[in-house]
């Protein structure tokens, strides 16, 4: 918790004065049983309505002094808590998005939301309560244990032992529940997962018509959190009882005391009803002190998780080279047309057992297309991942304009490349802010020439308000051919020296897939493409075709080259044209 304090620094002011504030509206509590003892021994023992009305307006003031100086308190802890949550949010947020690929593959989506959102909001609780509460219970506990001995010491003795009873029943009770309220947390990210999961996946469990199978799985972790929850509630809730029990021991104690030395003289009725009040502040306050525990024990729990994800750092250093530095200075490569180089590169995922990439060693010259092919799983998108150092290859080198991809500034490397991925993404706003996620700076000429290219200018002319019109979270009021030309048009408007499209024109049929592979070649510039695909037609044309296989390049060349003598590229290309197989089994044999 220590490390996330600095995040209300400039609060310091509201989190003084929000205490202060309380301990004000605790003083003038703490006087009014001794105006009380003054209205029965005085007044309504001397039957003196003067007095007693005198004293009454005594007790009114008391209390709208104290009201006020509450109301200020809560405004001053309220500010205080809800801006350091704000400030913790931002900072976690920005965090999350300084990690690499690799440290969000292995924390999870689910684990980073919650910490997000449930962990911050514990903890936002913990610091509002504890402003407010933290110095004015105790204050008010061992204040009216000495407001009771300057009433009498004898009966005062009770709250002496009272108190530490109290506080072992209390303290006990936090220590026992906080590890079983980390237990929560971490079963309510599993409650999360498994929603997150069901809800982008709810088309997927429909068609397979596992929807009881999923609620089944979904009932027996909410079985589990709610046993959890339950089992802790119940410890939690037995702190009450168990202190009602001792106060009203208590009090029996006192009331029994002060009559004894009321009957000999040495005390007045008015004090004991103090002794009395002073007994049930201390009553109300450690009731408020135990649920103040049981709050900050979530806070604390809450605030080591999200400790633990500021304690994640980077497994990617970034590099010294900033743009102007790769525009001025030229790398040392053996090919000095060399855009983009893979040195005998492989790549282990963390927490994998075998390499996902082995010995992948190729060039791409500026200004070419290349075209990445393969079965699913054979590493397509692992290589190009590697590009824009998403992940960080294990062995070997990645080389991009003559520089190695570790040497670059992360920003710096990226400002090079435009990534259209496998999975369109796209943001809620208008078709105009989605494009300008590549580049703000980018003018409507560079918006429309990017729509063009992409060939989504057909469809965004239909829309109503056209770069004006409203995209949906995600996307959902868009096809999915759609979404991939926007995807794709938003990296051209980065105008990139290289540009990876992953699978990005899946969606698209080959007529629409032809025409943005030709308007990308003529585009007239030295930007370097590679294309990732299944669709052998979509790279057929490219100037060099890699063939992946299980993590490895299995073959290096032309499409002609390819078809001739390797024996995957023709599995994938004769069976998506099977016609073709066909007039090259009739040619073999005429010859």
């Amino acid at each position: 918790m220590k490390s996330l304090l600095k995040y209300i620094k400039d609060y310091k002011k509201e989190s003084i004065l929000a205490p202060l504030f309380k301990m004000l509206e605790a003083s003038f509590e703490l006087m009014v049983p001794l105006v009380m003892a003054a209205i029965i021994d005085n007044g309504i023992a001397n039957s003196d309505t003067r007095y007693i009305f005198q004293m009454g307006a005594v007790l009114v003031l008391l209390a709208a002094v104290g009201l006020a100086s509450s109301v200020t308190a809560q405004y001053f802890s309220a500010k205080a808590a809800v801006g350091f949550a704000t400030k913790l949010r931002n900072a976690l947020f920005s965090h999350i998005q300084g990690l690499s690929y690799t440290e969000l593959d292995t924390i999870g989506t689910s684990t980073l939301i919650t910490r997000m959102t449930s962990d911050v909001n514990q903890i936002q609780n913990g610091v509002n309560l504890t402003l407010r509460l933290l110095l004015r219970s105790p204050f008010i506990v061992f204040g009216a244990m000495v407001m009771a001995f300057t009433v009498d010491v004898q009966a005062a003795l009770i709250f002496v032992v009272t108190i530490p009873l109290l506080a072992v029943v209390v303290f006990g009770i936090m220590l026992v529940s906080m590890p079983l309220y980390k237990k929560v947390q971490a079963a309510l990210d599993k409650i999360l997962g498994r929603t997150r999961e069901n809800l982008a996946g709810a088309r997927v469990i429909r068609a397979f018509c596992n929807e009881e199978s999923e609620t089944a799985d979904f009932e027996q972790e909410n079985e589990l959190l709610l046993n959890t929850q339950v089992f802790v509630g119940k410890i939690s809730a037995a702190m009450n009882p168990v202190t009602y029990i001792i106060i009203n021991i208590a009090l029996v104690v006192l009331l029994w005391t002060g009559a004894v030395r009321v009957d000999n003289g040495i005390i007045t009725q008015g004090e004991v009803v103090a002794l009395v009040n002073y007994m049930s502040q201390i009553l109300v306050e450690l009731v408020k002190m135990a649920n103040l525990i049981i709050q900050l024990t979530k806070a604390l729990a809450c605030a080591k998780r999200v400790e633990g994800i500021f304690g994640i750092t980077s497994s990617m250093e970034n590099g010294t080279l900033g743009k102007k530095d790769t525009n001025v200075i030229n790398g040392k490569t053996d090919d000095e047309n060399a855009a983009i180089m893979f040195e005998h590169v492989s790549l282990t995922y963390s927490g994998g057992g075998d390499e996902s990439l082995t010995d992948i060693d190729f060039v791409v010259k500026k200004g070419e297309t290349v075209g990445i092919i393969g079965g699913t799983g054979s590493g397509k998108t692992s290589v190009v991942n590697l590009i824009p150092r998403f992940y960080d290859a294990t062995k070997g080198r990645v080389i991009v304009d003559g520089f190695p991809v570790r040497d670059y500034e992360i920003s710096a490397l990226r400002e090079k490349i435009g990534v259209v991925p496998q999975k369109a993404v796209l943001f809620k706003g208008t078709i105009r802010e989605n494009l300008l996620w590549g580049n703000e700076n980018a003018t409507e000429q560079d918006i429309e020439d990017a729509l063009r290219i992409s060939q989504a200018k057909e469809f965004v002319d239909t829309k109503d308000g056209r770069l004006d019109f409203m995209i949906a979270q995600g996307g959902k009021n868009l096809s999915g051919g759609q979404k991939q030309r926007l995807t794709i048009a938003r990296a051209i408007v980065r105008k990139p020296g290289i540009l990876i499209l992953d699978d990005s024109a899946s969606a698209l049929d080959f007529a629409t897939d032809a025409k943005l592979r030709a308007a990308v070649k003529d585009m007239g510039n030295d930007m370097t493409v590679i294309i990732v695909s299944q669709r052998a037609a979509s790279i057929q044309y490219a100037d060099k075709i890699v063939v992946m296989d299980d993590g490895a390049v299995a073959g290096i060349g032309t499409h002609e080259q390819l078809l001739a003598d390797n024996v995957i590229y023709q599995e994938i290309y004769y069976s998506q044209f099977p016609d073709k197989k066909e007039k090259a089994a009739d040619e073999q044999a005429r010859r």
